[in-house]
């Protein structure tokens, strides 16, 4: 996929022509209610199965088509503000090679031919039979397979309602995870509407993953946590319910998000993960957690001081860091996932966290804070789109700050009172899955399902294939 902001006077017409797709699929892959709304500064996500290259010192056109399998023509067609005079450090977009199908050829030889697999052939050219090609088509060739991710939706929907969001996305999900079961002082838990949920995952090929957690919207839960963890036969009582659930529900795994546990009890609870997974991993469950996002061993607050970063990466099969929030709700404006601080996070993870347990978490929804921001004042969360849709209501620019990799904007609504929205768009994910690259993570974790966010799951179809069948060491 290629990246195109929105300019001053252009139209979803003009964007097509210029970069050779449809226009219908520009409206599908971008999810676009009103083709005819754009905003400018808006991120559009063009398909393509190309790939961007570097020049470097003593590169020649020439010399690039043949590294890229490709032509000089076509390099300089794609690029049309350049020239056959190139420098270091200008960015081309190199097509992807295309090949003619020979009379005897079928999708196993070309792709054996071009090293790459049959289906990578069969989605870039959406092909419905792949026993009939007829000679003569011009096949896409991917330049190569993309990684293999796992990936995770929370969602808090619940019963029938949360149906639709789960269809919506549920091809790209390895697990699903309803949020959540609440424990209860003796080791209960609280009743949670997750079936439907849990079916439709399950018609995706996806996991579910149960999650309980310690805290509502209105209790942090810290007391209620030292009242478990610290009581064993509590704990028994716990692991003896969560295990009747995963039965009697057909969940393959919990995910375990204790928040503001008391730092005293950090041992309490590394000793619950251990016996936790003592317990499920001969029934056949894995086990989770969700880490709150620190960057050192020993960060003060009450989020982090019992998160034992190096414990959870020792005992449990994976773990989610919760790397959003910056943005909090009742705090000041900023971006909500900023690329600079989950950076720092990772940079500390990965010493003391083994890189294929990391899910990198990712918020998909977007806030509106009033200005001037009072301390306490809650920000107004919704999707995505509707982030889009507001910005065009009110006449707004969007801007893209470089540090967080994050896109805002200001407006005045009709009260004359001045708002800042922070939001996620093709380039804020695209900067996440290079840094999921770039660490050689796991995969992703979203919260929460149920933001609608079209362009974020082209995207990552684009560049990851999820993982429909993860697999753990203590099954082998």
């Amino acid at each position: 996929m290629l990246i195109h902001v929105v300019q001053s006077g252009e139209t979803l017409y003009n964007i097509a022509a210029r970069y050779q797709v449809p226009y219908e699929q520009l409206i599908e892959v971008n999810g676009l209610p009103n083709p005819n709304q754009l905003v400018v500064g808006e991120a559009l996500l063009i398909p393509s199965y190309g790939r961007l290259y570097t020049v470097r010192e003593g590169d020649s056109l020439w010399g690039i088509a043949q590294q890229n399998g490709t032509t000089v023509q076509a390099i300089l067609r794609y690029n049309p503000a350049g020239s056959a005079t190139i420098y270091p450090g200008q960015i081309l977009y190199i097509p992807a090679p295309r090949h003619i199908v020979r009379p005897g050829e079928n999708l196993s030889t070309i792709a054996q031919q071009y090293g790459v697999s049959v289906q990578s052939i069969i989605d870039a050219n959406n092909i419905k039979n792949p026993n009939f090609i007829l000679p003569g088509t011009m096949l896409i060739i991917p330049f190569s397979d993309k990684p293999a991710i796992d990936v995770n939706g929370y969602i808090y929907i619940e019963g029938e309602a949360a149906v639709p969001s789960v269809n919506e996305v549920g091809e790209y999900l390895t697990y699903l995870s309803p949020f959540a079961y609440l424990i209860k002082e003796d080791g209960s838990l609280q009743p949670f509407d997750d079936m439907p949920a849990i079916d439709a995952a399950v018609s995706k090929n996806a996991v579910p993953m149960m999650a309980i957690t310690n805290f509502t919207s209105t209790s942090v839960g810290e007391n209620l946590a030292h009242i478990v963890l610290t009581t064993p036969q509590i704990v028994n009582n716990l692991l003896d319910n969560i295990i009747t659930v995963m039965q009697e529900k057909g969940y393959k795994g919990v995910n375990i998000d204790f928040e503001n546990v008391l730092p005293e009890d950090r041992e309490a609870y590394n000793n619950f993960l251990q016996t936790t997974v003592d317990r499920l991993h001969p029934l056949g469950y894995f086990v989770s957690t969700a880490l709150a996002p620190k960057t050192s061993a020993n960060q003060p607050g009450s989020l982090y001081e019992a998160h034992d970063y190096a414990a959870h990466g020792r005992i449990v099969d994976f773990v989610v860091l919760m790397t959003y929030e910056w943005g909090y709700r009742k705090g000041p404006p900023q971006a909500i996932s900023p690329i600079n601080q989950i950076r720092r996070v990772l940079d500390y993870a990965v010493t003391v966290i083994p890189r294929d347990k990391i899910l990198l978490g990712f918020q998909i929804y977007a806030r509106d804070w009033l200005l001037p921001h009072v301390a306490g004042q809650e920000a107004e969360t919704f999707s995505v789109q509707e982030a889009l849709d507001r910005a065009y209501r009110y006449g707004a620019t969007i801007q893209y700050d470089q540090t967080s990799q994050s896109p805002f904007y200001n407006y005045t609504d009709e009260q004359g009172r001045m708002h800042e929205v922070w939001f996620e768009d093709p380039r804020s994910a695209q900067a996440k899955f290079d840094t999921i690259k770039e660490y050689n993570l796991r995969g992703v974790s979203y919260w929460a399902l149920g933001f609608p966010f079209p362009q974020n799951w082209s995207l990552l179809n684009s560049t990851f294939t999820t993982n429909k069948n993860p697999q753990f060491p203590f099954e082998t």
